[in-house]
């Protein structure tokens, strides 16, 4: 069975019709992390790259997304990084101290030498026109041992067409409820980074699968979402700043060791730079004060924060204040 519509202008749009199909699946299939439902061979485009955060209860995670996109930045496949975030990563380490999978040294350092970041803007710069600028993040190394995690992700094409940077993410596999939304925002990111560095403006986000999957123990929550209803389409994330992005995401990654390795729980955000960069660390340090129950602190902080954040913070904020009482 096949999407019938593969063009959305939202994640949210794109999100409720594959969870959706994926309910509506009857065949099963037994695998070694569960049983689940799935679509073969699916592909789709998201017209406004922006609109990467979901609006949901269910799904509205910028937090969590934040966090493994930095990790993905750092360079980083340490397991107590993205831990931080996301727990259940623990199930994927082969040694307690790192996640074979992760993409970090993938992208700054596969094979222990090539920056393939750096490669594609190098590219780029040189030849717009290019059709080579890819990235690979499946390697065949992968599969010469029984490693608990390996990259779902195939490889990352850019291409700019009229100047406009596209991106295309190939997936032998994908976890539709945890995966794919989560996948989206940081590809998603990745491209508007590489678009500001390139000075180019930018384009549509395409995604094709060849495994798109609900686990049977996730379908509870995929009903939940899709009974939410139908959320804004007018609300995405700010822009980034035009320019070169790098020495920005420098300041971030700082902070964000600063935050998550030390007692700080409240951030001199004066050498941040521009708001988007400054929101992007408030978002880190919120994340940090939810963790240690902090909720007069968050209320400080998310004054300044650029209000298409807010639905998300104060969803954060409702439960922490309600197993308060």
């Amino acid at each position: 069975m096949s999407i019938y519509q593969n063009s959305y202008s939202t994640v949210d749009d794109l999100l409720n019709d594959v969870f959706d199909h994926l309910l509506k699946e009857t065949h099963t299939v037994r695998a070694s992390r569960g049983t689940f439902t799935e679509l073969i061979g699916q592909s789709f485009t998201l017209t406004n790259p922006l609109a990467r955060l979901s609006r949901t209860e269910k799904k509205g995670t910028p937090f969590s997304a934040l966090g493994e996109l930095l990790w993905y930045l750092s360079g980083s496949n340490d397991l107590d990084f993205i831990e931080y975030y996301l727990p259940r990563y623990k199930d994927d380490s082969d040694d307690n101290l790192t996640v074979h999978g992760g993409y970090g040294p993938r992208l700054f350092k596969m094979r222990g030498e090539i920056n393939q970041i750096e490669n594609v803007l190098n590219l780029l710069k040189n030849k717009q026109t290019s059709r080579r600028a890819v990235i690979q993040l499946f390697d065949a190394s992968d599969i010469t041992a029984d490693f608990k995690e390996i990259p779902c992700t195939c490889s990352i094409q850019f291409l700019i067409r009229d100047q406009k940077l596209n991106m295309y993410v190939s997936m032998r596999s994908n976890d539709a409820y945890w995966g794919l939304p989560h996948d989206i925002f940081s590809f998603t990111m990745l491209q508007e980074i590489i678009a500001r560095k390139l000075g180019v403006d930018l384009g549509q986000y395409y995604h094709s699968v060849g495994s798109l999957h609900l686990y049977d123990n996730q379908k509870v929550n995929a009903q939940q979402y899709l009974d939410e209803g139908f959320q804004s389409t007018t609300i995405a994330m700010p822009p980034m700043p035009l320019g070169d992005p790098f020495p920005s995401l420098e300041v971030v990654k700082i902070q964000e060791k600063l935050i998550r390795t030390t007692e700080e729980t409240i951030i001199d955000y004066l050498e941040c730079g521009e708001k988007y960069w400054c929101d992007l660390i408030r978002l880190l340090s919120i994340h940090k004060l939810l963790k240690y129950n902090k909720p007069l602190d968050i209320e400080n902080v998310k004054k300044d924060i650029d209000h298409r954040y807010l639905t998300y913070i104060n969803k954060r904020l409702s439960t922490l204040q309600k197993y308060e009482k």
